[in-house]
């Protein structure tokens, strides 16, 4: 939780940061971006510290911090980076000060934590709010929140009304100090289904209230720290669990390296846990004293917290890619992210107007999650650029089934699209002709329509850039090949909208006989109504559509046998199935 923010900027290492790049903005610009999410960054950190409240996730205030960071050190490098500034109205004085933990970043990073420390053990970072219980003469004598790990708010009123915090303890000490979670119980929880069931914000609610809540009833506690405790951790369990705060021991195992850490902190994802969790805590037995503690000063703790389960990254560009179809599709580049087993670096929105309802370009930050099949997709916006400019959009209306069919600037993207679908397998098969082939051959200009690449002799494929007069050859042969694919696989080539089953259907093998057909004649065939009837008779009779069959019957296709090399190739594949 953001109590343990205070050394983010560890995070952000140049490995990290080598993924992003300064904006290309004037200083003013930048100074306006920079006080916009700072402002919004200050917003939230007082509603948390302040009012007990998440107005947003964890890791999408990590990622705003992060990037708030970068935009600072690239703009105002001799500045000091934005750190979280807890604020409270709280004036009950911690007698030893929360220090917050470092977060660690994966194993790896846990594995240099580790090195030249012994005794450690690691616990399951429960998700809770964080408290300091007093005891002097063995008595409850304050709860103190969190607050700004320094001072906090005094909720000893409500101790009495949760029964997991005794009341009293065996000691002979004037006064002992622990600091832990308040953290609601639960049966069975599993974090990797159940999440964080909104664990957290039911147990602020439930303390900043006024009023007494059956909810409190309901609270568990887990100590986590004793600041002034025995040296040896198992001591330190024994003693709390014979105090009545047995869950630290119950949940707490000795670790000896950082395999054993990701063992633990898998087991726990997976496992039945009585509370919420977002990651472990890896603790070894403080070097200071508590009087010496400081906020941000507790290097004896480390959190490995759990990939959440969607994660957000800043749009670099936005790119509208067209379908041979016509339809728009509007993909955004981001800065690459890991989203669960997933680096993703493009996520496809959708159409433009969804593109525009989102209302996003580039410098904004959305969040993604994984959807069915493992597929990312953009779950929100979480911050935009005070400058809005706009990429220009293509206009829809310019792309339809039947645009482009002959190249042009404006239909490079549907043209490609058409080109790359003739490769499929499932309509002309042009085996290892590639997008990027096809896009060598369209730079070149000696592709002016979708089935004008028929004509190339391997002498012109050779002037391509990039195609060597083997690999030539090749690319000629794989096009005069198609020359035996049967009628239905080039009806599919031309883009016409017949189902499969259609296809397989259709005994026609001449394409005098496809435009003979009328409407009715076109619904006798399965998968056909009256509307797609109409519309393939439309597009039947476009000109365009017209012109490239005519071109196909110059070129002898479909049927007959076709020269390859000096001899003849017979159509053996005349009546293949697509």
């Amino acid at each position: 939780m953001k109590g343990y923010m205070v050394l983010l900027l560890w995070l952000f290492s140049a490995g990290v940061l080598a993924e992003r790049v300064c904006p290309n903005w004037s200083p003013v610009r930048a100074g306006q971006e920079i006080t916009q999410l700072q402002t919004q960054l200050r917003h939230w950190d007082d509603a948390y510290y302040r009012q007990g409240q998440n107005l947003v996730s964890d890791a999408d205030y990590d990622s705003l911090q992060q990037r708030l960071q970068h935009w600072q050190l690239c703009f105002t490098p001799d500045m000091a980076t934005y750190a979280a500034q807890p604020t409270t109205d709280g004036t009950a004085q911690h007698p030893v000060a929360h220090t917050g933990v470092r977060k660690l970043r994966d194993q790896r990073a846990v594995m240099e934590w580790m090195q030249g420390k012994s005794d450690v053990w690691v616990q399951p970072k429960v998700d809770g709010v964080a408290v300091t219980l007093i005891y002097r003469q063995g008595r409850l004598a304050s709860l103190v929140s969190r607050g700004d790990g320094l001072r906090g708010e005094e909720w000893r009123d409500k101790a009495a009304m949760i029964p997991a915090i005794p009341q009293q303890i065996s000691t002979n000490q004037n006064e002992v100090v622990l600091q832990g979670e308040l953290f609601l119980q639960m049966t069975d929880h599993q974090q990797a289904q159940d999440g964080g069931s909104n664990a957290r914000a039911q147990v602020a609610g439930a303390m900043m209230r006024r009023d007494a809540t059956p909810l409190l009833a309901q609270l568990g506690v887990f100590i986590w720290a004793w600041p002034d405790g025995p040296a040896s951790m198992s001591e330190r369990l024994a003693q709390l669990s014979r105090w009545g705060f047995d869950l630290a021991e119950r949940w707490s195992e000795r670790v000896n390296d950082e395999d054993e850490v990701a063992s633990w902190r898998d087991r726990w994802f997976q496992g039945k846990l009585p509370f919420a969790t977002d990651g472990i805590v890896i603790h070894q037995s403080p070097v200071r004293m508590g009087r010496d503690w400081q906020p941000g000063q507790g290097n004896w703790s480390a959190a490995w917290k759990y990939q959440p389960a969607e994660i957000s990254s800043e749009v670099r560009s936005v790119e509208f890619n067209v379908g041979r179809t016509g339809k728009i599709a509007v993909v955004l580049n981001l800065i690459p992210v890991q989203l669960d087993d997933k680096t993703v670096r493009r996520v496809n929105i959708g159409s433009l107007r969804r593109w525009r309802e989102l209302d996003v370009i580039a410098g904004d930050q959305v969040t993604l999650v994984l959807a069915g099949l493992g597929i990312p997709r953009v779950e929100r916006v979480i911050w935009r650029v005070g400058l809005r400019e706009y990429p220009d959009a293509p206009q829809s209306s310019d792309f339809n089934e039947l645009s482009c069919l002959a190249f042009n600037a404006p239909c490079r993207a549907q043209f490609l699209s058409r080109l790359s679908w003739l490769s499929e397998k499932s309509v002309l098969d042009i085996n290892g002709i590639q997008r990027s082939t096809w896009q060598r051959l369209l730079d070149s200009g000696t592709i002016t329509h979708l089935f004008s690449w028929l004509e190339l002799t391997p002498e012109q494929i050779a002037q391509v850039a990039g195609i060597s007069p083997t690999r030539a050859q090749q690319i000629w042969r794989r096009f005069n090949q198609t020359r035996q694919q049967p009628l239905r696989r080039w009806v599919m080539a031309l883009g016409l909208p017949i189902p499969r089953a259609a296809l397989q259907a259709l005994p026609d093998t001449q394409w005098q006989q496809l435009q003979m057909r009328t409407t009715e004649g076109w619904q006798q065939l399965p998968g056909i109504g009256s509307t797609l009837a109409q519309r393939i008779v439309t597009m039947l009779h476009d000109h365009q559509v017209q012109q490239l069959i005519t071109f196909l019957q110059q070129q002898a296709i479909p049927g007959g046998a076709s020269v390859i090399g000096m001899g003849i190739v017979e159509n053996r594949q005349a009546e293949a199935e697509p």
